[in-house]
C-alpha cells in the first residue's frame, strides 16, 4: 500500500485526521483509511426506530437482508415494509438498510456539510444500515468510494487490499456476494469512528450487538450510462433529416452482408459517437440494430422444439425453410467466418450458412443438408425460436 498509514487519528480541527488536501493526495481512490474519532461529537440524527418508520414509507427504497447461520443461507427482501415485518424479525444476523436517507431527514442530510472538501455533486446519499448482532450482507466489493461512519454500537469491518485477489460472485444468493474472501486487516469501529474505502476493495461488516451504521457513497457513474446519456442527448438535437445515405451503394455481393463500406458510411452518419469504437463492435452493434424490426411484431417459438435429428431427418425428406416475415437477417465477416443476426441476436456461423439464411426467404434442403453440423445446429436453433419453420416437400422430390 505504498508506506501509508491505513489508520490515523482525528481531531477537532482535523476531522480527516490530516488536512483535506493531503487525503486527497494520499488516500482518495488510492487507499483505504480508518479514521479514529472521526465523528467526535457526532450526535445521532435518527434511532433505529426512525429508520423503521422510513422504510415502511411509499417510495422508500429499502432492503432486508437475513443470513440463516444453521444453513448458511442469505435471503433479501425488498421494501416498502409493513409495520408488522419488523415484529416477526429473528433476534439477531439480519440487517435493514435504507438509501436516500438524507431525502428524507433533514438531520441527516447535514451530515453531508461534513463533506464539503468534496464536489457536492460528487455526493450520491446517505445510506443509513441497522444490524442486529452478527448481521451483515456478507463480503463484497463497490465500484464507488464510500465512506462508513460508525454511528451506534460497534462494527467489526474486515477489509481485502489484495489486488489479485478473485473477483468471482456466488450464485446462490441475489446478493452480489464474493465467493471467496480473504481479508488483509480487520478493526473494530466505534461509535464516531469513520472507513474510508475507494472502490474496488473488498470488504465485510459484521454488527457486535445491535448497530447503526452511516454509509455516504458517491456517484460514479458506468461507462455505458453515460455514453448511453450523452447518445440520447445529442440524438435529441438531430433533425429527422439527417440519415443513413448510399449514394455510392454499389450492387450487393454476397446477400444480407453488412461490409466495410456499409460500415464506413455508419461512422460517418454516427460522427464521433462511433470515432474510436473498433470495428467489430460497431459491425456486432450494428447487425442486432438493424435486424430489430421497428414494430413490436415478432417470431414466437412453436409449441414443441425440433430435435437436431427430427431436423435432420426433415432435411432428407426434402422439406425446405421459410424464413419468418417479421425475422430480419444480415451478416457481417468474421475472418474466415461470418456472424449471423437474425431480429437483434448474434450466431457464429459460416459465411456460406449466412448467405443462405439473408438469401432467399426460402432455404432449399439441398442447401441446408450441406452445412457443417454446427451450423445445422444454429438453423434448428432459429427453427426453435420460430425464425424458420418447415415448408411442405416440393412435388416430385424422392
Amino acid at each position: 500500500m505504498g508506506g501509508k498509514a491505513l489508520e490515523v487519528h482525528a481531531r477537532r480541527d482535523l476531522p480527516l485526521g490530516m488536512p483535506p488536501a493531503r487525503f486527497l493526495r494520499d488516500y482518495w481512490q488510492k487507499r483505504p483509511l480508518l479514521i479514529r474519532g472521526a465523528g467526535t461529537g457526532f450526535r445521532l440524527p435518527l434511532s433505529p426506530e426512525d429508520l423503521a418508520g422510513i422504510a415502511c414509507e411509499d417510495g422508500a427504497l429499502a432492503r432486508l437482508v437475513l443470513h440463516d447461520i444453521d444453513t448458511g443461507r442469505w435471503r433479501l427482501e425488498t421494501g416498502p415494509f409493513p409495520e408488522s415485518r419488523f415484529a416477526s424479525l429473528p433476534r439477531s444476523h439480519w440487517t435493514l438498510l435504507v438509501q436516500d436517507v438524507d431525502k428524507w431527514d433533514v438531520d441527516v442530510a447535514a451530515l453531508r456539510d461534513a463533506f464539503a472538501f468534496l464536489p457536492q455533486w460528487r455526493i450520491d446519499d446517505v445510506m443509513v444500515s441497522y444490524a442486529s448482532d452478527g448481521g451483515g450482507v456478507g463480503p463484497h466489493s463497490d465500484q464507488y468510494d464510500v465512506f462508513l461512519l460508525q454511528a451506534l454500537g460497534i462494527r467489526q469491518w474486515r477489509i481485502s487490499t489484495d489486488r489479485k485477489a478473485p473477483q468471482a460472485l456466488r450464485d446462490d444468493v441475489e446478493l452480489k456476494m464474493l465467493a471467496r474472501f480473504s481479508a488483509t486487516h480487520a478493526w473494530r469501529l466505534e461509535p464516531g469512528d469513520m472507513l474510508y474505502l475507494p472502490p474496488g476493495v473488498a470488504h465485510d461488516g459484521i454488527a457486535e450487538g445491535d448497530c447503526l451504521t452511516f454509509s455516504i457513497g458517491m456517484r460514479a457513474p458506468a461507462q455505458s450510462e453515460l455514453l448511453l446519456d450523452l447518445a440520447e442527448h445529442l440524438a435529441e438535437q438531430m433533425p429527422e433529416t439527417r440519415r443513413y445515405g448510399d449514394p455510392d451503394l454499389a450492387p450487393a455481393r454476397r446477400a444480407g452482408e453488412i461490409d466495410a463500406a456499409s460500415l464506413a458510411r455508419v461512422r460517418q452518419t454516427l460522427g464521433p459517437l462511433a470515432a474510436t469504437l473498433p470495428t467489430p463492435e460497431l459491425a456486432d452493434w450494428f447487425g442486432r440494430f438493424i435486424t430489430r424490426y421497428r414494430a413490436a411484431q415478432m417470431a414466437s417459438p412453436p409449441p414443441r422444439p425440433t430435435t437436431s435429428a427430427a431436423f435432420d431427418a426433415a432435411l432428407r425428406a426434402h422439406r425446405p425453410l421459410l424464413r419468418h416475415p417479421w425475422s430480419r437477417c444480415a451478416w457481417s465477416r468474421r475472418g474466415r467466418a461470418a456472424t449471423l443476426y437474425v431480429a437483434g441476436r448474434a450466431l457464429p456461423c459460416s459465411q456460406a450458412a449466412a448467405v443462405i439464411v439473408c438469401g432467399s426467404a426460402t432455404i432449399p434442403a439441398v442447401a441446408a443438408r450441406r452445412l457443417p453440423a454446427s451450423d445445422r445446429q444454429q438453423l434448428c436453433d432459429l427453427l426453435n425460436d420460430g425464425h424458420l419453420r418447415f415448408g411442405s416437400r416440393p412435388r416430385g422430390s424422392q
